[in-house]
């Protein structure tokens, strides 16, 4: 009975902690693409733009490691937003290295598709509780600063 009910809500009720976090993930990055699909980005796409917007230039590797990205998927994600003129990659301040800079095309769709974002922060705050909605951030940094 528990099988039909899981797969008639399209649930996994597995013990395992890894594909209960990767569902959440999937699912919560399919509700902001909805809503950012209105910008023309998808959430990973808008996270690196938020970023670089944050933090400014940086190298590819350090880039990587505040998004919690391999490099490589970082630079398949990098490619498009510098096709389109929103970053450019140059060199690092050092030379061997590459940076990431938003660039004022990249610096305007931020801000255009910030209107797209903050709506669906509210929506899922809504649905999800605004103290659940920070508390479950509070954790999710909690389990990245431990693993």
């Amino acid at each position: 009975m528990q099988k039909d009910t899981e797969l008639a809500a399209g649930v996994d009720l597995s013990p395992c902690n890894c594909l209960a976090l990767r569902q959440a993930a999937r699912h919560v990055s399919q509700f902001y693409d909805r809503h950012l699909a209105e910008a023309g980005l998808r959430t990973t796409q808008y996270s690196i733009l938020s970023k670089l917007g944050r933090l400014g230039a940086l190298p590819i590797n350090k880039l990587a490691a505040t998004m919690v990205m391999e490099r490589t998927a970082l630079s398949r994600a990098i490619g498009p937003l510098e096709r389109d003129g929103l970053i450019k990659v140059g060199p690092g301040p050092d030379g061997r290295t590459r940076s990431v800079t938003l660039t004022s095309t990249g610096q305007a769709r931020l801000k255009a598709a910030a209107v797209h974002w903050r709506r669906a922060q509210k929506e899922f705050e809504i649905a999800v509780g605004t103290t659940s909605a920070a508390d479950m951030r509070t954790e999710l940094q909690r389990v990245i600063s431990i693993t």
